[in-house]
């Protein structure tokens, strides 16, 4: 469920109508944030695990704004994060260091030490030679690290190849023939201390199946590694649980608690999971507003001032975003491409999409765009990164200023 809705056929935000926004001077595109949607599903998922040990580490890359990450704070909710930026942000934020997992492949020594000072939970380490690192600098700094190994079960998860990882052709994690070897390994290492397990298997994940079949295979390392007297205490999941975007019909929470709680409830572990999108994905939009439509031929255009630099996942992951006006329009609809002012061909949000027909000036809200929207934008073309306005009931607020001129160029030499 999302905070979005139509109303006489003017989209609001909460309590908020959207066109009010447009025009109180905040200049397109922005995006624009729900924060009942991002309580309510965080909330959701944390209820639907209420009754057994868990720590909701939220996936800081899907959406790093501070004001974003302060509200999941105060509902309780640790990190994931993948740099030592994420980690600045995530203490910025509050969040408690013990409930902050550090995942990816390629951690620098410096981000490495930034965590271990800052007294993290653990790191999922994803290759041998880290842990022989991590040991390293742990040593060097006389701390000693929690760790967990993050598996790659070798699992389809059945969704787009670029956000697929859990395959044993992907990047990450360790592969199941070296898991125990490796175990036996870090249980040597003076500095470091066994805590955990991980995996994740990918992202838009919309049924429990592929968790199941992942978890089915872990239990299975987890009761193997404990007859060599390796205990652990907790068992991360990853996260990539799917929304809805177009006509997906994803799992709720309650759904995916039920599909595996007979692989979970047996083990006396802590659960952790990895959500984002989850959480943000569909407490977000994006909007823009038309600066021209033209017909070329066949082809009719849309041209907003939003472009692939704001929102790079149609052209990225081939995403299907909604796209609808946030006022009234004349609502004959005609077949359009909404493209974007980026010298590239790739510069579009929706190919052949029947919309009601638009005009210079109108705004146009590109929905579920509250995950890896802001987070992966850039200033291609030299173009300004867009504002951020939270709606909290009634009113709203800019949690982000708009770029200027100036902090384009304000770190070159």
């Amino acid at each position: 469920m999302h905070y979005f809705k139509f109303i006489d056929n003017y989209l609001y935000c909460e309590e908020v109508k959207v066109e009010d926004i447009c025009n109180n001077n905040i200049e397109t595109p922005f995006f624009l944030y729900s924060k009942r949607t991002i309580e309510d599903h965080f909330t959701k998922l944390d209820q639907a695990f209420s009754d057994i040990a868990h720590i909701i580490c939220y996936s800081v890359k899907s959406n790093s704004n501070l004001s974003i990450l302060k509200i999941l704070k105060n509902l309780g909710s640790g990190a994931d994060i993948v740099s030592g930026g994420e980690l600045f942000r995530a203490l910025k934020a509050g969040i408690e260091p013990q409930k902050i997992v550090y995942s990816g492949v390629g951690k620098t020594d410096e981000e490495i030490k930034e965590a271990i000072n800052a007294n993290i939970l653990m790191f999922n380490v994803e290759s041998e030679e880290e842990i022989d690192v991590l040991d390293e600098i742990a040593g060097k700094l006389g701390k000693k690290v929690g760790v967990a190994l993050r598996v790659n079960p070798d699992v389809d998860p059945k969704t787009h190849e670029k956000i697929t990882t859990g395959k044993e052709k992907n990047k990450f994690g360790i592969s199941l023939q070296d898991t125990e070897t490796i175990y036996s390994k870090i249980k040597k290492k003076k500095n470091l201390r066994i805590l955990g397990i991980a995996c994740h298997i990918g992202s838009q994940i919309l049924t429990p199946e592929p968790y199941i079949n992942t978890i089915k295979i872990i239990r299975k390392i987890i009761f193997s590694l404990a007859k060599e007297g390796i205990t652990l205490k907790y068992l991360n999941i990853g996260g990539g649980f799917g929304i809805v975007y177009n006509n997906e019909n994803p799992s709720t929470a309650e759904e995916f608690r039920i599909a595996i709680d007979h692989l979970i409830s047996d083990l006396n572990l802590t659960l952790i999971m990895e959500p984002g999108r989850f959480i943000v994905g569909n407490a977000g939009i994006l909007v823009t507003k038309v600066l021209f439509t033209k017909k070329t031929g066949k082809k009719r255009f849309v041209i907003v001032d939003a472009g692939m630099n704001d929102l790079i996942r149609p052209t990225l992951y081939d995403a299907f975003h909604a796209i609808h006006p946030v006022s009234p329009t004349n609502p004959t609809k005609t077949k359009v491409d909404v493209v974007g002012p980026i010298c590239e061909s790739g510069d579009y949000f929706a190919k052949d999409r029947m919309l009601p027909e638009v005009k210079r000036g109108d705004f146009l809200a590109i929905m579920s765009a509250g995950a890896y929207g802001f987070s992966m934008s850039s200033n291609y073309n030299s173009r300004r990164r867009a504002t951020e306005v939270l709606v909290d009931n009634e009113k709203f607020r800019i949690i982000r200023e708009r770029e200027t001129y100036n902090d384009l160029i304000k770190l070159e030499l």
